[in-house]
Protein backbone atom coordinates (compact mmCIF):
# COMPACT_ATOMS: atom_id res chain seq x y z
CA UNK A 1 0.00 0.00 0.00
CA UNK A 2 1.03 3.61 -0.33
CA UNK A 3 2.81 5.76 2.05
CA UNK A 4 1.88 8.79 3.88
CA UNK A 5 4.47 11.19 2.84
CA UNK A 6 3.35 11.61 -0.50
CA UNK A 7 5.54 9.66 -2.34
CA UNK A 8 2.62 7.86 -3.70
CA UNK A 9 2.21 7.14 -7.46
CA UNK A 10 -0.87 9.46 -7.20
CA UNK A 11 -3.81 6.96 -6.45
CA UNK A 12 -4.33 8.06 -3.30
CA UNK A 13 -4.39 11.68 -1.52
CA UNK A 14 -4.74 13.35 1.35
CA UNK A 15 -7.42 16.48 0.59
CA UNK A 16 -10.25 17.02 -2.33
CA UNK A 17 -8.34 16.91 -5.98
CA UNK A 18 -9.09 20.85 -6.67
CA UNK A 19 -6.57 21.68 -3.61
CA UNK A 20 -4.35 20.13 -5.20
CA UNK A 21 -1.23 22.00 -6.39
CA UNK A 22 -0.34 21.72 -10.35
CA UNK A 23 -1.64 23.73 -12.91
CA UNK A 24 0.58 26.81 -13.21
CA UNK A 25 -2.10 28.51 -15.38
CA UNK A 26 -4.59 28.79 -12.60
CA UNK A 27 -5.29 32.34 -11.60
CA UNK A 28 -5.60 31.62 -7.98
CA UNK A 29 -2.54 29.65 -7.37
CA UNK A 30 0.26 31.18 -5.01
CA UNK A 31 3.99 30.89 -5.01
CA UNK A 32 5.31 29.63 -1.26
CA UNK A 33 8.84 30.88 -0.40
CA UNK A 34 10.55 27.98 -0.73
CA UNK A 35 9.44 28.67 -4.93
CA UNK A 36 6.81 25.55 -4.67
CA UNK A 37 3.29 25.78 -5.28
CA UNK A 38 0.89 24.97 -2.70
CA UNK A 39 -2.97 24.85 -2.70
CA UNK A 40 -2.99 25.55 1.23
CA UNK A 41 -1.90 29.70 -0.15
CA UNK A 42 -5.05 30.23 -2.18
CA UNK A 43 -8.17 31.36 -0.51
CA UNK A 44 -12.10 32.44 -1.96
CA UNK A 45 -11.19 35.83 -1.12
CA UNK A 46 -8.17 35.80 -3.99
CA UNK A 47 -10.38 34.31 -6.67
CA UNK A 48 -11.48 37.21 -9.36
CA UNK A 49 -14.44 39.12 -8.65
CA UNK A 50 -16.61 40.30 -12.02
CA UNK A 51 -18.34 43.88 -11.84
CA UNK A 52 -21.34 44.95 -13.82
CA UNK A 53 -20.33 47.78 -16.23
CA UNK A 54 -20.90 50.91 -15.05
CA UNK A 55 -23.96 53.22 -16.88
CA UNK A 56 -22.71 55.38 -19.52
CA UNK A 57 -24.27 58.69 -17.87
CA UNK A 58 -22.91 57.26 -14.20
CA UNK A 59 -19.59 55.95 -14.10
CA UNK A 60 -18.86 54.27 -11.17
CA UNK A 61 -22.07 54.26 -9.44
CA UNK A 62 -24.23 52.03 -7.99
CA UNK A 63 -27.93 51.11 -8.89
CA UNK A 64 -30.23 53.48 -10.31
CA UNK A 65 -32.06 55.98 -7.88
CA UNK A 66 -35.64 56.07 -8.00
CA UNK A 67 -35.71 59.00 -10.72
CA UNK A 68 -33.50 57.39 -13.01
CA UNK A 69 -36.37 56.18 -14.92
CA UNK A 70 -37.91 59.83 -15.70
CA UNK A 71 -34.77 61.42 -16.10
CA UNK A 72 -34.12 59.02 -19.14
CA UNK A 73 -37.73 60.05 -20.92
CA UNK A 74 -36.45 63.26 -19.96
CA UNK A 75 -33.42 63.39 -21.51
CA UNK A 76 -34.90 61.68 -24.93
CA UNK A 77 -37.73 64.33 -25.27
CA UNK A 78 -35.30 67.17 -25.01
CA UNK A 79 -32.90 65.57 -27.12
CA UNK A 80 -35.38 64.80 -30.13
CA UNK A 81 -36.87 69.29 -29.42
CA UNK A 82 -33.09 69.97 -29.96
CA UNK A 83 -32.66 67.97 -33.07
CA UNK A 84 -35.65 69.43 -34.40
CA UNK A 85 -34.87 72.33 -33.53
CA UNK A 86 -31.99 71.61 -35.31
CA UNK A 87 -33.44 70.42 -38.49
CA UNK A 88 -35.44 73.03 -38.93
CA UNK A 89 -33.17 76.21 -38.06
CA UNK A 90 -30.91 74.34 -41.02
CA UNK A 91 -33.83 74.15 -43.38
CA UNK A 92 -34.65 77.88 -43.21
CA UNK A 93 -31.11 78.89 -43.49
CA UNK A 94 -30.37 76.83 -46.43
CA UNK A 95 -33.99 78.12 -48.23
CA UNK A 96 -32.74 81.97 -47.33
CA UNK A 97 -29.13 80.86 -49.15
CA UNK A 98 -30.99 80.06 -51.75
CA UNK A 99 -33.39 82.47 -52.25
CA UNK A 100 -30.84 85.21 -51.65
CA UNK A 101 -28.04 83.79 -54.38
CA UNK A 102 -29.93 81.30 -56.50
CA UNK A 103 -33.57 80.70 -57.03
CA UNK A 104 -36.57 82.75 -55.88
CA UNK A 105 -40.14 82.68 -56.78
CA UNK A 106 -42.30 85.17 -57.80
CA UNK A 107 -46.43 85.94 -58.44
CA UNK A 108 -47.34 87.95 -61.16
CA UNK A 109 -49.46 90.48 -60.45
CA UNK A 110 -50.15 92.17 -63.65
CA UNK A 111 -51.64 90.72 -67.35
CA UNK A 112 -48.85 92.39 -69.42
CA UNK A 113 -47.22 88.75 -70.11
CA UNK A 114 -51.01 87.16 -70.93
CA UNK A 115 -51.18 84.59 -72.41
CA UNK A 116 -48.22 83.08 -71.39
CA UNK A 117 -48.07 84.01 -67.81
CA UNK A 118 -51.38 85.05 -66.43
CA UNK A 119 -52.22 87.32 -63.43
CA UNK A 120 -51.72 85.02 -60.02
CA UNK A 121 -49.90 82.43 -62.26
CA UNK A 122 -45.92 81.18 -59.92
CA UNK A 123 -42.90 81.60 -61.84
CA UNK A 124 -39.13 80.13 -60.45
CA UNK A 125 -36.47 82.93 -60.82
CA UNK A 126 -32.90 81.67 -62.02
CA UNK A 127 -30.56 84.38 -59.99
CA UNK A 128 -27.61 83.07 -61.10
CA UNK A 129 -27.82 82.73 -65.25
CA UNK A 130 -26.62 86.06 -65.89
CA UNK A 131 -23.16 85.96 -64.26
CA UNK A 132 -22.41 83.14 -66.39
CA UNK A 133 -23.30 83.86 -69.25
CA UNK A 134 -25.57 86.96 -70.99
CA UNK A 135 -28.94 88.05 -71.92
CA UNK A 136 -30.10 86.43 -74.36
CA UNK A 137 -33.16 87.35 -76.63
CA UNK A 138 -36.32 85.61 -76.10
CA UNK A 139 -35.58 85.36 -72.79
CA UNK A 140 -38.25 86.08 -69.80
CA UNK A 141 -36.55 88.06 -67.12
CA UNK A 142 -37.61 89.65 -63.87
CA UNK A 143 -36.01 93.48 -63.04
CA UNK A 144 -36.45 95.98 -60.60
CA UNK A 145 -39.07 98.23 -61.47
CA UNK A 146 -37.55 101.73 -63.31
CA UNK A 147 -38.65 105.33 -61.92
CA UNK A 148 -40.76 105.82 -65.47
CA UNK A 149 -42.66 103.08 -65.26
CA UNK A 150 -46.24 103.73 -63.84
CA UNK A 151 -48.29 101.02 -61.41
CA UNK A 152 -51.88 102.50 -61.28
CA UNK A 153 -52.51 101.37 -57.73
CA UNK A 154 -49.57 99.27 -57.27
CA UNK A 155 -46.82 101.02 -56.15
CA UNK A 156 -45.92 98.44 -53.86
CA UNK A 157 -44.57 96.91 -56.84
CA UNK A 158 -41.01 96.42 -57.06
CA UNK A 159 -40.15 94.03 -60.03
CA UNK A 160 -41.37 93.91 -63.24
CA UNK A 161 -41.89 90.66 -65.39
CA UNK A 162 -41.45 91.12 -69.03
CA UNK A 163 -39.41 89.14 -72.17
CA UNK A 164 -35.83 90.30 -74.15
CA UNK A 165 -36.43 90.73 -77.85
CA UNK A 166 -33.37 93.04 -78.04
CA UNK A 167 -30.00 93.04 -76.28
CA UNK A 168 -27.10 95.67 -76.58
CA UNK A 169 -25.85 96.78 -80.48
CA UNK A 170 -29.12 95.43 -81.57
CA UNK A 171 -31.48 97.83 -83.28
CA UNK A 172 -35.17 97.13 -83.11
CA UNK A 173 -38.17 98.88 -84.38
CA UNK A 174 -42.11 97.74 -85.26
CA UNK A 175 -43.14 97.93 -89.09
CA UNK A 176 -46.40 96.85 -90.11
CA UNK A 177 -47.49 95.27 -86.79
CA UNK A 178 -44.54 92.86 -86.84
CA UNK A 179 -41.12 93.10 -84.74
CA UNK A 180 -37.49 93.78 -86.40
CA UNK A 181 -34.49 93.44 -84.76
CA UNK A 182 -30.96 94.61 -87.13
CA UNK A 183 -33.84 94.55 -90.10
CA UNK A 184 -34.54 90.84 -89.64
CA UNK A 185 -38.15 90.11 -89.36
CA UNK A 186 -38.47 88.00 -85.58
CA UNK A 187 -40.75 84.77 -85.61
CA UNK A 188 -42.36 85.18 -82.18
CA UNK A 189 -44.55 82.07 -81.36
CA UNK A 190 -45.43 82.82 -77.72
CA UNK A 191 -47.71 85.25 -78.79
CA UNK A 192 -51.50 85.00 -80.34
CA UNK A 193 -52.35 85.09 -83.82
CA UNK A 194 -53.13 88.54 -84.94
CA UNK A 195 -50.61 90.34 -82.48
CA UNK A 196 -49.89 93.45 -83.68
CA UNK A 197 -46.22 95.61 -82.21
CA UNK A 198 -46.51 98.78 -82.28
CA UNK A 199 -45.78 102.49 -80.96
CA UNK A 200 -42.17 101.10 -81.51
CA UNK A 201 -40.13 103.81 -83.45
CA UNK A 202 -36.71 102.39 -84.65
CA UNK A 203 -33.90 102.23 -81.39
CA UNK A 204 -30.30 101.54 -80.93
CA UNK A 205 -30.11 99.35 -77.81
CA UNK A 206 -26.79 100.53 -76.03
CA UNK A 207 -24.12 98.28 -74.76
CA UNK A 208 -25.00 97.10 -71.12
CA UNK A 209 -28.78 97.40 -71.49
CA UNK A 210 -31.47 95.08 -73.21
CA UNK A 211 -34.84 95.79 -74.67
CA UNK A 212 -38.10 93.99 -73.17
CA UNK A 213 -41.82 93.95 -74.37
CA UNK A 214 -44.56 91.97 -72.61
CA UNK A 215 -46.17 89.55 -74.30
CA UNK A 216 -49.51 91.29 -74.37
CA UNK A 217 -48.33 93.93 -76.54
CA UNK A 218 -51.44 95.96 -76.62
CA UNK A 219 -51.81 95.93 -72.68
CA UNK A 220 -47.72 96.23 -71.38
CA UNK A 221 -45.99 99.01 -70.31
CA UNK A 222 -42.39 98.28 -71.12
CA UNK A 223 -39.46 99.60 -72.72
CA UNK A 224 -41.57 101.46 -75.33
CA UNK A 225 -42.42 103.32 -72.29
CA UNK A 226 -39.49 103.52 -70.12
CA UNK A 227 -36.86 102.40 -72.47
CA UNK A 228 -33.97 99.92 -72.67
CA UNK A 229 -33.13 98.97 -69.04
CA UNK A 230 -29.85 98.24 -67.63
CA UNK A 231 -28.41 94.83 -67.36
CA UNK A 232 -27.44 95.23 -63.55
CA UNK A 233 -30.78 96.04 -63.14
CA UNK A 234 -31.92 92.36 -64.09
CA UNK A 235 -32.78 90.19 -60.89
CA UNK A 236 -32.93 86.66 -63.02
CA UNK A 237 -33.86 84.92 -65.92
CA UNK A 238 -37.60 83.04 -65.31
CA UNK A 239 -37.35 79.59 -66.05
CA UNK A 240 -40.15 77.36 -65.37
CA UNK A 241 -43.99 78.57 -64.31
CA UNK A 242 -45.20 76.33 -60.89
CA UNK A 243 -48.40 77.62 -60.09
CA UNK A 244 -51.14 76.67 -61.09
CA UNK A 245 -50.25 73.07 -61.62
CA UNK A 246 -52.64 72.32 -64.00
CA UNK A 247 -49.89 75.11 -66.26
CA UNK A 248 -46.95 73.53 -64.60
CA UNK A 249 -44.20 74.47 -67.76
CA UNK A 250 -41.20 75.77 -68.57
CA UNK A 251 -40.85 79.40 -70.15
Amino acid sequence: MGAADGRDSGRYRSGPRHLAAGDPRRPGDRVSPAGARSASWWSPSDAPVATAPADDGDAGAGPPGPGAAQDRPRRSVRRTVLEWVAVIGGGIAIALVVEAFLVQAFWIPSPSMVPTLQVGDRVLVNKLSYKLHDVHRGDVIVFRRPEEAVQPGGDDIKDLIKRVVAVGGDTVEARDGQLYVNDELIDEPYLPGGTQTVDLPRTEVPEGKVFVLGDNRGDSQDSRVFGPIDEDTIVGRAFVKVLPLTDLGWL
